[in-house]
């Protein structure tokens, strides 16, 4: 059977340049979907949304490789970021933060393989942020991106600032929300070698 991996077939979209700024047009793509607020590292409504989100994601792929016979790579977390007032948006001080954490699914992959996977699920182990899950559609459109290697935080400042100077130097503004993709899994790479995409829609 073969194992369908995402990340290999839209490469553009995951493995953006270290150095230099991409634009990229991103279409419609399905997504598991957590809307939240407030620090990350800190937060526990982001704890419970990490405890449905990957459950959900890794049953879905189960079940599709057992019944219907297609087999995927389970794609990175990725998260959308933003403040009410974005000049208070801060990589310092993430108390205001507002977040959607998402994870990408297939095309073959629609809601009542998402809805068997949950009710399967609920029988064996409680999902904490269930009512928050969605199943939807995302459509980001044009952006630009760079791959910043090293630890979150502070450290992406340096890769947020070349996004924004790329767009403002072109002559566009910046719209929608700051995105990031996490290629590396944190719990067994350092933080020094961790991959992120860094991603900026614009208008």
């Amino acid at each position: 059977m073969p194992k369908v991996d995402l990340k290999k077939e839209n490469k553009d979209f995951y493995y953006p340049s270290a150095g230099d700024v991409s634009v990229v047009e991103l279409p419609a793509m399905k997504f598991l979907m957590i809307d939240g607020q407030g620090d990350p590292n800190t937060s526990e409504e982001y704890q419970n949304a990490m405890e449905t989100i990957f459950p959900v994601s890794y049953k879905t792929k189960f079940i599709s490789k057992k019944e219907k016979s297609q087999d995927y790579v389970v794609m990175p977390l990725e998260g959308l970021w933003w403040a009410d007032n974005m000049e208070e948006f801060s990589i310092v001080d993430k108390s205001s933060w507002k977040w959607t954490v998402m994870i990408r699914q297939p095309d073959f992959v629609d809601k009542s393989l998402v809805d068997k996977a949950i009710s399967e699920l609920v029988k064996k182990k409680d999902l904490p942020s269930l009512s928050e899950l969605r199943f939807d559609t995302f459509e980001e459109g044009l952006a630009v991106q760079i791959m910043h290697i090293g630890p979150y935080g502070e450290a992406e400042g340096l890769a947020v600032g070349k996004l924004h100077k790329f767009i403002e130097n072109e002559g566009y503004k910046l719209r929608g929300k700051h995105h990031e993709i996490y290629i590396s899994d944190m719990r067994r790479i350092k933080p020094e070698k961790l991959k992120t995409v860094i991603r900026q829609p614009f208008k």
